[in-house]
């Protein structure tokens, strides 16, 4: 549902206001869509299990954040061997966003077997997935900090902001990133250095790469 949504708002954003100003997806040809693809597989299966395994969770696992890292690095390195400069990925940002503010409910009601609950906690809203504890319903606060942007962007997009237009990609990059570092402290996995899992390591490249490409964009245009 969160997939078919987000293409659905992709295309429509497309049409609404990309279309004559930005990269759309019918601009893309299959070998950048296919680096995109493998890169967000091996991105979201790699990093989703490897986190698993550091905690101590045997299985396969899946992450959104590792998708998102894996198809960036994929696309990048694609993008260098094709000679294609400038950002791409404004007609994914629409469709990131709603994906995971929609999707992210999702695991919300699932419970706590696909290891995405939050840690214990005494607040008032704390949520109880089934077990008699009440934990951090991180899941609804990443939903909301996605629905917050996403509501910014199509506003920027509907005032043609220049430099949401120019930047959109690594502006949702570098929020994903953020938010996703924040409410990573809010979760029961191990961490690899001091008090950082795999996955605020991850957050932290991607805000550097947003930070970056933007200082970058702002060079060229100059």
């Amino acid at each position: 549902m969160a997939a078919a949504f987000a293409v659905a708002l992709m295309l429509a954003v497309s049409r609404w206001r990309l279309r004559g100003v930005a990269r759309t997806s019918e601009d893309f040809g299959l070998p950048y869509m296919a680096a995109l693809a493998a890169g967000a597989i091996l991105g979201g299966f790699g990093f989703g299990t490897l986190n698993l395994w550091v905690s101590g969770i045997p299985g396969l696992g899946r992450s959104i954040l590792g998708a998102l890292a894996g198809a960036i690095l994929a696309v990048e390195i694609y993008k260098a061997r094709a000679g294609i400069r400038g950002s791409t990925g404004l007609v994914f940002v629409a469709g990131f966003s709603a994906s995971v503010a929609v999707g992210r409910i999702g695991c919300f009601l699932s419970g706590i077997g696909d290891n995405t609950h939050g840690t214990l906690t005494a607040l008032p809203w704390g949520h109880d997935f089934g077990d008699g504890l009440l934990r951090h319903p991180v899941q609804l606060y990443e939903s909301l900090s996605m629905a917050l942007f996403l509501a910014f962007f199509l506003w920027a997009l509907w005032r043609r902001v220049p430099f949401v237009m120019a930047n959109g990609f690594y502006l949702m990059v570098g929020w994903y990133g953020f938010q996703r570092f924040l409410w990573e402290f809010l979760k029961p996995y191990a961490p690899v250095a001091g008090p950082l899992n795999i996955f605020q390591f991850l957050c932290l490249a991607l805000m550097f790469y947003a930070l970056f490409m933007i200082r970058r964009s702002r060079h060229v245009r100059a």
